[in-house]
């Protein structure tokens, strides 16, 4: 039960001053802190981050074009295709220039199911609809629709692992092994 998984800070979280406010939703909940950097990454390395396949890409261009029906907005006009594979691509080049837009904060958490636990505390990836109480629903307000109409990433302040692959990949990428600690909490003491 016990997980690790990984947490970004993103630019826009760090440049509005969010990263304390951030790091504390996740510590005062009892998951412990086992590694952490602040770090500009390169376009190479952010493209390491978003292992894309065509599937990824349609994914995320179908959920593209459904956005823009539901709002009656012309995917063509915004973002120049219809095509949800081109779409796909284009939100991919976004999230790398987003990703290297400044300096970030790299953390890998663990705790008891810690992966579930930090993605219900970040909320769901569109700031709009994340609920109260979450990292995204209380300091976030774009949604996807506007971010496409704007030819950008969502800027949602975090990110975090979507599954037990996705941490340990992750975590591999943005730190060594001799860069992750251990070490026992009070809490841990006292759930013992």
């Amino acid at each position: 039960m016990i997980e690790r998984t990984l947490i970004l800070v993103k630019p826009d979280g760090v440049k509005r001053g969010l990263i304390g406010e951030i790091i504390s939703r996740f510590e005062k909940i009892g998951l412990k802190i086992v590694s952490m950097k602040m770090i500009h990454p390169d376009k190479n390395f952010a493209k390491k981050h978003y292992p894309v396949t065509q599937e990824w890409y349609k994914k995320v261009g179908s959920n593209t074009l459904e956005d823009s029906r539901k709002y009656n907005i012309s995917a063509k006009k915004t973002i120049g295709t219809e095509d949800p594979i081109e779409i796909g691509k284009k939100v991919h080049q976004w999230n790398v220039e987003f990703l290297t837009s400044g300096p970030l904060i790299a953390i890998v958490i663990e705790g008891i199911h810690a992966i579930e636990t930090v993605r219900k505390i970040a909320g769901t990836t569109i700031p709009n609809i994340a609920n109260p109480g979450t990292i995204r629903g209380d300091f976030a307000s774009t949604s996807a629709l506007h971010s496409n109409i704007k030819n950008r990433a969502i800027q949602n302040l975090v990110h975090t692992s979507g599954n037990k692959e996705e941490a340990e990949r992750e975590i591999h990428l943005w730190f060594s092994d001799s860069e992750l600690f251990e070490y026992e909490t009070v809490l841990e003491k006292h759930l013992n």
